[in-house]
């Protein structure tokens, strides 16, 4: 076969180191579409960026070209230096080490765009915590919770 076809969306979910809340309202959405862009450079469109207070969705699809865990360590790197740069109330921001992936079946992609889409009113109810715990259980995966969080 001459050509290589893909065609894998992911759901990927990190949050910052020690779930501070630095992601407000002044930066929320330059960060949104900060990371958007770091996505598209890395040829891996994304179809929606969000999050909340302490951490961010994004569902992109994911070039043929990349190794996911290329693609996160470009995301956090950059976004974390550039977070930096706008001002004294991000100067100790850092994300955590960790993140979770979860390929997403291309059926699915409106439903995972609204719930990423709708996380601020998601939050009313769960902790980032608790929602992430619940990711690693709906994908069965196996995990020691002494090491997903730091």
């Amino acid at each position: 076969m001459p050509q290589s076809l893909v065609k894998n969306y992911i759901h990927i979910t990190f949050s910052t180191k020690s779930r501070v809340p630095f992601i407000d309202e002044p930066i929320k959405n330059e960060l949104f579409s900060y990371l958007g862009g770091i996505c598209k450079n890395k040829e891996c469109n994304p179809v929606v960026v969000g999050g909340h207070k302490d951490h961010i969705h994004i569902l992109c699809l994911l070039s043929r070209k990349v190794a996911l865990m290329d693609l996160i360590e470009t995301l956090k790197t950059h976004s974390s230096k550039w977070i930096k740069t706008k001002g004294g109330d991000y100067e100790n921001f850092y994300w955590q080490r960790g993140y979770g992936g979860f390929s997403v079946h291309y059926t699915q992609i409106d439903i995972v765009k609204k719930y990423i889409e709708n996380q601020d009113e998601h939050h009313k109810k769960k902790s980032f915590k608790e929602e992430y715990l619940t990711l690693l259980k709906d994908y069965e995966i196996d995990y020691d919770e002494r090491y997903v969080w730091d």
